[in-house]
């Protein structure tokens, strides 16, 4: 008898990262996950800034371990795609990144991604930035590694070296990252493509032949290119942490705006989903047939 196992989540990441350039945009909560696998995109992405953000707080880390597992809990299982979420600093030493790996992986996530910044930690496209030094950061992959029990679950390395230290003193961290066991590695607010190309050829000259991930976030020191310039310059992941957060925040505060100014929304209608819309999206109709098949089967027993 052949039995059919389902691919997990952290092993079709890590086939998606091997055949393709892959797209994440960000979810700030599950509705906005569900419609990026509507949409058609193969994996998102679990933004610190955008979960920060959705509960009225700025991204400097305030977030606790409970909380970001919670909600990256209820967006994973939201959708049928993977997600990486951005865990900032690991919560902690070493310790606190080997917890939050497990509760990570028992929330569904396929990966997590840890950054070398000191706490309070600062947007990685702000000044004033503060690195760990890099044997801390090396301690805390390696405990990131150990702790998986999922040999697929994806732990990406970034670092925030290019403002503090310079591009070379990043190449150096993404090499040791690395070797500590990171799967793929992160170069933050990296300021030209000609940045980008230089690091991917630098650290693959040094031995880190890992997927490299950008970071296409608005209104930062990285220029607005393409995922297909990405591709191009060696880049394997392409993150759009908080696009769908910026576009809906825009969006609400034009409609408040109006309503008070109007005093009623009828002109608004045609920048809406219809009820019909966000119910499909909500699979609405779905729920409906699950719970006509409850009572026609209670029906059953009833007549036995």
């Amino acid at each position: 008898m052949n039995l059919h196992h389902p691919i997990s989540k952290t092993r079709r990441l890590r086939d998606l990262v091997e055949t393709q350039t892959l797209v994440l945009p960000g979810a700030f909560n599950a509705l906005t996950a569900m419609q990026i696998e509507r949409t058609g995109f193969q994996a998102l992405y679990v933004s610190g800034a955008g979960l920060s953000a959705a509960r009225g707080l700025p991204d400097i880390g305030l977030l606790s371990l409970t909380e970001v597992v919670s909600d990256a809990a209820t967006i994973s299982r939201a959708v049928t795609i993977p997600a990486i979420v951005d865990a900032d600093t690991g919560f902690g030493p070493p310790l606190v990144v080997m917890r939050a790996v497990k509760e990570f992986e028992q929330a569904g996530l396929a990966g997590i991604q840890i950054e070398d910044q000191e706490l309070p930690k600062k947007c990685g496209h702000l000044p004033g930035k503060r690195l760990i030094p890099m044997r801390e950061m090396i301690a805390k992959i390696c405990a990131a590694s150990n702790a998986r029990r999922d040999r697929d679950f994806f732990i990406v390395a970034r670092t925030d070296a290019r403002a503090v230290e310079g591009l070379d003193a990043t190449v150096r961290r993404a090499r040791a990252y690395v070797d500590a066991g990171a799967d793929a590695i992160f170069p933050e607010a990296l300021e030209s493509a000609e940045e980008f190309r230089t690091f991917a050829r630098q650290l693959a000259q040094e031995g880190g032949k890992v997927p490299l991930v950008a970071n296409m976030t608005e209104f930062g020191k990285t220029p607005y290119l393409s995922v297909g310039e990405f591709e191009d310059l060696g880049y394997r992941l392409v993150l759009f942490p908080v696009t769908a957060l910026r576009i809906a925040t825009k969006a609400i505060e034009q409609m408040l705006i109006e309503l008070k100014g109007q005093g009623s929304q009828h002109e608004l209608l045609e920048r809406m989903h219809t009820r019909q819309q966000l119910y499909d999206v909500l699979q609405y109709a779905e729920y409906e047939q699950r719970d006509r098949q409850f009572h026609s089967t209670d029906d059953d027993h009833a007549t036995d």
